[in-house]
């Protein structure tokens, strides 16, 4: 077998197949599924593009800027939690009948010990894991097999973005559908921002610290 499709075709499409397992079955694995995702495909892009596997998931030096990461990053991450929390949540869920299920964090609510011990898994798991996996891979690749065109960047987002959505079950159907829309937001941040993967892990992690802070105070 010729090794360049070995390398370029067999390698992400293993890699793309072993992290939704992992984000899928029942392994109990926790915050460590993502982390093992983002570990696969992360190899997988070294395999691929060898040295340039960190400009290929969108690891940009030209991204690490103070003023993007900690003062532009979190004025978007708090617009889009306001729009989350005022439109997304009450509009899908009158649509749905549902509220989101946040069950599986009720031991954060007035408990500081464990929001705080969770707070460094939100940003290792969630900001940096997710972000490597969907849009540092998942995005990248789907853009490479399918072409940089405006039909295949408007699929590229609304898929993505609907099994983002779906690999949150844990949240029921409402939660589904708005992280599905949040992971769309997130997609085209990535995509206007020229693949800048450093400024939308600090959109996304400071978003969920938002959103763990809310948990804690018992306000979502």
């Amino acid at each position: 077998m010729n090794k360049t499709i070995l390398r370029t075709f067999f390698t992400p499409i293993t890699a793309v197949i072993i992290s939704l397992l992992l984000f899928k079955l029942p392994l109990g694995l926790g915050y460590f599924a993502t982390i093992l995702a983002a570990c696969v495909v992360m190899v997988a892009s070294a395999i691929e593009f060898r040295k340039e596997m960190f400009k290929f998931l969108g690891f940009q030096r030209k991204g690490l800027k103070i003023k993007n990461l900690l003062i532009v990053a979190p004025v978007v991450s708090g617009g889009l939690f306001l729009l989350y929390y005022f439109i997304l949540i009450p509009t899908v869920g009158s649509v749905t009948g549902q509220e989101i299920d946040f069950s599986d964090l009720q031991s954060l609510r007035g408990n500081l010990f464990a929001t705080l011990s969770v707070l460094p898994f939100i940003w290792l798991s969630a900001a940096f894991g997710e972000e490597i996996v969907w849009r540092g891979y998942f995005m990248r690749q789907f853009a490479k097999f399918f072409g940089n065109s405006r039909l295949s960047l408007v699929l590229n987002i609304l898929i993505l973005g609907a099994f983002f959505g779906f690999f949150h079950a844990y949240q029921g159907i409402t939660g589904q559908i708005i992280t599905g829309i949040i992971g769309m937001f997130l997609a085209i941040v990535f995509y206007i921002r020229k693949y800048d993967l450093w400024f939308n892990i600090a959109i996304h992690g400071f978003f969920d610290t938002i959103a763990l802070v809310l948990l804690y105070k018992g306000w979502i």
